[in-house]
């Protein structure tokens, strides 16, 4: 006979969480989550984009240690209304943080970074060595 461990969810517990990770972030007009990243290898360089609509080149902090690039954002929003018979003031913080360990081939120093109409682009330009390389095929004997 197997035994499996079983459990009783709260019903009440799941719809909570689900208004307040859905309606109140829609209420917002903002939710910050890891925000989606391509990287594309070019000819002479690297070229890292961010999707992060909304945003302010300020909000973001580009960290470089180790070969480890980090790029980070936060935000913090407040919505005052105000009308004859009440006040109504909401807050919101939300941050993110994404890392992505630089080949080698990278030139450190040479690093750029761009943001316009809700992308970040960063530039990473490769080393002179490492456009030099070049791709060949070795025939086994």
């Amino acid at each position: 006979m197997t035994l499996i461990r079983w459990h009783q969810r709260n019903p009440l517990g799941d719809m909570m969480s689900n208004f307040f990770e859905n309606e109140l972030g829609d209420f917002f007009g903002k939710r910050i989550t890891d925000p989606a990243a391509n990287i594309v290898e070019q000819n002479e360089s690297f070229l890292l984009e961010i999707a992060a609509p909304g945003m302010k080149k300020d909000d973001f902090k580009i960290h470089l240690e180790n070969s480890v690039l980090t790029i980070s954002a936060e935000i913090e929003d407040e919505k005052k209304e105000e009308g004859k018979n009440y006040t109504r003031k909401e807050f919101y913080y939300g941050s993110f943080s994404r890392s992505f360990t630089l080949p080698k081939t990278i030139d450190l120093d040479a690093i750029k970074a761009d943001y316009q109409e809700g992308v970040l682009k960063v530039i990473m330009p490769k080393r002179e060595e490492a456009k030099l390389e070049t791709k060949k095929e070795i025939k086994i004997s």
